[in-house]
């Protein structure tokens, strides 16, 4: 399970995430909802407050690269399942943001591994298996 900070590590070709990805199968990578809901987020926020028009060009640019992007990765949701796992998490009282801790939720609900470089979050999440591949 890809967090934020490794999709757009894997988007801008930082070369420890690609070689790391070649050694596992394409098809055991996912992100999450929340990694989709972040990244366009990121994405509209500099379109809104680009006044140059080449600029705003690049920056509409990225967003069709990162629609691209997630057209081909599968995106898991934030379901029932999920919110029951992040609720038992919220009643935890760990110390990270909601979305770090939504994409937790997602990630010990499918059982699955975190590729981040966000430790300093997610080393608090009781039973969340951890990479990081940028290092």
């Amino acid at each position: 399970m890809f967090d934020t900070d490794t999709v757009t590590f894997q988007q801008s070709r930082r070369p420890e995430v690609l070689q790391r990805l070649a050694q596992v199968d394409p098809a055991s990578v996912a992100t999450t909802t929340i990694t989709l809901y972040e990244q366009l987020r990121g994405r509209l926020a500099v379109i809104n407050r680009q006044q140059n028009e080449q600029m705003r060009q690049i920056a509409y640019q990225r967003l069709q690269e990162t629609h691209g992007y997630f057209c081909r990765v599968p995106v898991l949701p934030f379901d029932a399942d999920v919110a029951d796992v992040y609720q038992t998490l919220v009643r935890q009282r760990l110390r990270i943001g909601a979305q770090d801790l939504r994409i937790a939720a997602i990630t010990l609900s499918q059982r699955a591994t975190l590729v981040t470089s966000n430790r300093r979050h997610f080393d608090q999440v009781p039973g969340l298996v951890i990479e990081d591949w940028n290092s």
